[in-house]
């Protein structure tokens, strides 16, 4: 029961990140966007050499215990391949106008903070941004602002309900891996909390409603994490570490081909629009490393 409780503080943690997103964008008079493209950079090169080198060994030896050396092998290839699909399809089920991953500029995130800032030309903004597919467009009232934001928010709690899922099955067989996984995580979700706040912000004047609903968004990888738990708890008699080794075979695959999607559709892009340079590499090489240290040390 120990690990349980591990991996749901490891999962709330990770979402609650969303919150210290909100927080940047209103204290940090200056966002330095450079720390988060490198930051995001970070968290995918964790995400992916910590998918393909741990999770996915992991599940083709689970699944090639469980079914011999050929069909194991088939199938962990098919739940890796089956984790992209379902994220991508959630990902779809998202309009691009009020996909979360579509960054804020300066001139919009910086007056949060710093009252002596100029308030953004929406107009000038959206203006700017139209050429770009699935750019958030602002050149709208205040009504339309508050629902944006509200979108956003909703669009990041539906993300972050398989990242919940990938957090808590990582850390409930391997508390260690699943620390790591959380703080990429927790990396990933600081853009998206500034991804709320910032239109609710200009929608009501209210930092407390912003960083609530910032908040909110990011508690659903918990709630994500409790479903997964209960539905074990379920379908195993009561037990969660009584799960067959072909299932969690299959669900190491699946949680691999989420945080590859992840990473590759929405951390890495996001990473290039704050940064300059090899930012964006930088971190992910960084990310890579680490996470190979820790598993060579552990």
């Amino acid at each position: 029961m120990g690990n349980v409780w591990i991996a749901l503080g490891l999962t709330a943690l990770a979402g609650l990140a969303t919150g210290v997103g909100s927080v940047i964008a209103f204290l940090v008079k200056r966002t330095d966007r450079r720390f988060l493209s490198i930051a995001t950079g970070f968290s995918a090169g964790v995400m992916l050499y910590v998918s393909f080198v741990e999770i996915l060994v992991k599940g083709q030896e689970a699944l090639v215990a469980a079914y011999g050396e050929r069909l194991g092998s088939w199938v962990n290839v098919a739940a890796f391949f089956g984790g992209i699909l379902m994220i991508g399809l959630i990902d779809n089920l998202i309009p691009s106008a009020t996909n979360p991953h579509t960054q804020h500029t300066p001139q919009e995130i910086d007056p949060l903070a710093d009252p002596d800032r100029p308030l953004p030309d929406f107009d000038a903004v959206a203006a700017d941004q139209r050429p770009v597919p699935g750019a958030h467009d602002h050149r709208v009232d205040h009504s339309h602002l508050m629902r944006m934001g509200l979108f956003t928010a909703l669009a990041i709690a539906i993300h972050n309900l398989p990242e919940g899922l990938a957090t808590f099955l990582t850390a409930l067989q391997d508390p260690g891996l699943g620390g790591a996984i959380a703080l990429a995580i927790a990396l990933h979700n600081i853009p998206e909390g500034i991804s709320v706040a910032v239109p609710i912000f200009y929608a009501t004047g209210s930092r407390k409603r912003a960083f609530a609903l910032s908040i909110l968004s990011g508690l659903a990888e918990p709630v994500g994490a409790v479903i997964a738990y209960l539905g074990l708890v379920l379908i195993f008699g009561g037990s969660a570490h009584a799960i067959p080794g072909q299932l969690m075979g299959v669900l190491f695959a699946g949680v691999a081909g989420i945080m590859v999607y992840i990473s590759v559709d929405e951390l890495l892009p996001t990473s290039r629009a704050f940064g300059r340079g090899h930012d964006s590499i930088m971190g992910l090489v960084a990310g890579m490393a680490v996470m190979a240290l820790s598993l060579l040390v552990m």
